[in-house]
């Protein structure tokens, strides 16, 4: 195993069919640990309810547990959407855990909407683009700006609430069974990074991943 650094934990290798548990070495704490055992790479890279952009097919996954109120997130995304674009062969699963209150879970609700009415791209990118905090002003007149009518992407986020619901359960549960101490957090390949990554960071852990 790979030595563990403030910057980066090796998740635990994968047996054969993806169902061996995932472990951050000397990084979630003891009580957890037990818990941790259950969750497989499987489920955090390939979660099937979860949307996904850039290559679906990509060789590499990046997933990025975020909240659309999270600065630093906010910062990053620009970095992290170019690299994705100009690598060309990545996987990039946002996932939603909105730990910074209301306006964050409403935002996520009607981004997930936008997924079943097959506008997921253009809802995110319009909310990571935002600045600061939200209110609820802030997202209706993001997503408007970006095209999007309000009141579709409710109907359909409430039409699919169990899925979605269920989707944002998983993301916080697995936050928590990983050790994630807030957002933004990537996992690339099976290695965690905590924190912001400039473009520079981001292709230097693909590079990793695929090596």
């Amino acid at each position: 195993m790979k030595k563990v650094t403030r910057r980066n934990i090796l998740l635990g290798a994968v047996a054969a069919g993806g169902t061996a548990g995932i472990v951050g070495a000397g990084f979630i704490p003891v009580a957890r640990q037990a818990r941790a055992q259950e969750l497989t790479i499987n489920d955090v890279l390939f979660d099937q309810d979860n949307p996904v952009l850039g290559n679906p097919d990509g060789d590499v996954t990046i997933v990025e547990f975020f909240d659309y109120q999270c600065p630093y997130c906010k910062i990053n995304h620009p970095a992290l959407s170019r690299t994705v674009a100009e690598d060309g062969n990545v996987r990039l699963v946002m996932k939603d855990w909105p730990i910074f209150g209301a306006p964050s879970i409403r935002a996520s609700q009607l981004v997930l909407g936008a997924a079943d009415l097959g506008a997921y791209s253009e809802a995110n990118a319009a909310l990571m683009a935002t600045e600061a905090r939200l209110s609820e002003v802030d997202i209706n007149t993001a997503l408007e700006n970006a095209g999007l009518d309000i009141a579709e992407l409710d109907a359909a986020f409430r039409s699919n609430r169990d899925k979605w619901e269920g989707l944002m359960a998983r993301n916080d549960r697995q936050a928590a069974q990983l050790g994630l101490q807030g957002t933004p957090a990537f996992i690339i390949g099976t290695t965690i990074y905590p924190g912001f990554m400039d473009g520079a960071a981001l292709k230097d852990a693909i590079a990793q991943s695929r090596g």
